[in-house]
């Protein structure tokens, strides 16, 4: 008897050092940590871009991997991260990659509180932050405005109907005091209840293949128009 004990005991306390070692890792940097080590150093007359965000982003590799093949795109997306998360992985998994432009798509998980309560300023001042971190390193920023999404099915009763376009307001107009490019994806998807209709995403929050394909000529604008930028 003793013994089970012994081993019960052992298991829970294995159990819970794992948990103590990833929550060490709470930006989940090991996550592309192999993937970066790969990737080929960018060259002079390469405009390689990388896709920062979380699970929309990740998804449009998924879904419509042809939008990124053949191109110098890089996706550096992690289903349910937050701004804060990104922020602390910027370096890694943004400027250590030498790319030309970033393509930043993130707040909805911060509203949907997947990492604590967050006010709609402190997502755009993690924001402010990764575009500070940007530009100090000559990389040029897009700004993504966040999806529609009516309800959050994962956990509902948030209204993200009424706080994603007023987080997108106090996106755009950083964009512009920081005279980076704002890249509008809400007003092209966005249906009467400021959702997403099921055609565009199953869910309510992550894109279809048609909600993808609707973004991609926006965010090729977006790009082009940021490369251009001085």
């Amino acid at each position: 008897m003793r013994s089970k004990i012994y081993f019960y005991v052992l298991v829970i306390s294995l159990i819970g050092m794992t948990e103590i070692v990833n929550a060490q890792d709470w930006p989940d940097l090991k996550h592309f940590k192999a993937a970066n080590e790969k990737l080929q150093p960018s060259t002079q007359d390469e405009s390689r871009v990388v896709f920062l965000g979380n699970s929309i982003t990740i998804g449009w590799l998924n879904s419509v991997p042809e939008f990124f093949e053949g191109k110098p795109y890089v996706n550096r997306g992690i289903s349910g991260q937050t701004t804060p998360q990104m922020l602390l992985r910027f370096r890694q998994d943004v400027i250590d990659l030498t790319p030309k432009v970033v393509v930043i798509l993130a707040g909805t998980n911060d509203i949907a509180g997947n990492t604590g309560p967050m006010t709609l300023q402190q997502i755009v001042d993690n924001l402010r932050s990764m575009t500070e971190l940007a530009k100090a390193n000559g990389i040029k920023v897009v700004l993504s405005s966040v999806l529609p999404a009516y309800d959050y099915p994962w956990r509902p009763g948030l209204n993200p109907n009424e706080k994603i376009p007023k987080l997108n307001a106090m996106i755009k107009d950083y964009a512009d005091e920081a005279k980076v490019v704002y890249l509008d994806y809400f007003s092209v998807m966005t249906n009467d209840k400021n959702g997403l209709d099921e055609d565009l995403a199953g869910d309510g929050v992550h894109p279809t293949k048609k909600g993808y394909e609707i973004m991609a000529p926006l965010a090729e604008a977006a790009i082009k128009k940021a490369l251009n930028t001085h």
